[in-house]
């Protein structure tokens, strides 16, 4: 999927944090369950330093519970990183992040200190429905669409707590590809920039490899044909999405098929293990290698003209 999704507003975002990040004692990164790796901020590892990051994976009522288990052991495995799993529908787990910080840096917890946390998160992935829940009255703006947060707030907390919200963000490209898929299928990148014929087509090709019995349950199907397009094409039977002769109405199933997947109604499903994040891992790794030896070429071949 080549996506470049960086509007002026995200280059600002990315100087901010950069800025900010010496100032804070503990991160919160907050996570879409469904997608720990693609739903994570690569800029947190590279500025963070020794600074400790609880992990928030948010959305956790839509995610396949024994793969959340998983991810939460594997996510704790690098130090200095805690992570643990909560849903908007159950705002006590929320509210539970605050004791949770307070346990990772202990010496900032007095009467006459702040403890200072910078709170981050790709666009959709529910940071201002968490922050909101956390201050107990609304601040921070929320929609179900990528993108509602526009600029950087402080909110100070009754309890010596001072959250830094940021606004959501992407980087420059989305890579793999998987990764920008995964993304838009749970509506972390703007419809407006994607094909929804093109994303239904992968989520259903995922969905008949990991878990069939939910497409069949769902759209009362008996059997799954082999193609994906047959799958589509027998939902949008199935959902009288058809035209004229027959055709099925793409656009329109897609849309059903994306609706159901990101509402929760097909069921709590992952679209990506442990395993595939690090596949996706040693890709990007891969790309970078490729691009720094491509620039090293580059340099060189500019230092010979120079010398000519």
């Amino acid at each position: 999927m080549a996506i470049n999704w960086f509007p002026g507003h995200m280059h600002k975002a990315r100087k901010e944090i950069a800025e900010i990040m010496p100032q804070v004692d503990v991160i919160i990164e907050i996570l879409d369950a469904r997608i720990p790796f693609s739903s994570e901020n690569p800029l947190v590892p590279k500025l963070r330093g020794d600074t400790p990051v609880l992990k928030i994976l948010n959305k956790s009522d839509l995610a396949d519970p024994e793969q959340t288990e998983l991810w939460l052991t594997h996510l704790e495995q690098e130090r200095g990183i805690k992570a643990i799993a909560v849903t908007s529908q159950n705002p006590e787990e929320i509210k539970n992040i605050l004791n949770v910080i307070s346990e990772m840096v202990p010496h900032r917890v007095s009467q006459d200190k702040l403890l200072r946390a910078l709170v981050c998160g790709i666009p959709n992935v529910g940071k201002s429905t968490t922050i909101n829940i956390l201050a107990d009255r609304i601040i921070a703006k929320t929609g179900n669409e990528a993108g509602v947060t526009k600029a950087q707030q402080r909110i100070r907390l009754d309890n010596n707590i001072v959250l830094h919200d940021t606004p959501g963000f992407l980087w420059p490209k989305l890579e793999p590809e998987d990764c920008g898929y995964r993304l838009a299928i749970t509506g972390g990148i703007k419809d407006t920039v994607t094909e929804k014929e093109d994303i239904a087509y992968y989520a259903i090709e995922f969905l008949m490899e990991h878990y069939p019995e939910l497409i069949k349950t769902r759209y009362q199907l008996d059997e799954l044909p082999q193609q994906p397009i047959d799958v589509i094409d027998a939902i949008a039977v199935k959902r009288s999405c058809v035209r004229k002769g027959g055709i099925a109405d793409l656009y329109k199933v897609s849309e059903i098929i994306l609706n159901d997947y990101r509402s929760g109604t097909l069921g709590p499903i992952t679209l990506e293990t442990v395993e595939l994040a690090e596949q996706a891992k040693a890709i990007i790794a891969e790309n970078e290698a490729k691009r720094a030896a491509e620039s090293d070429d580059d340099k060189k071949k500019k230092k010979k003209k120079r010398k000519r």
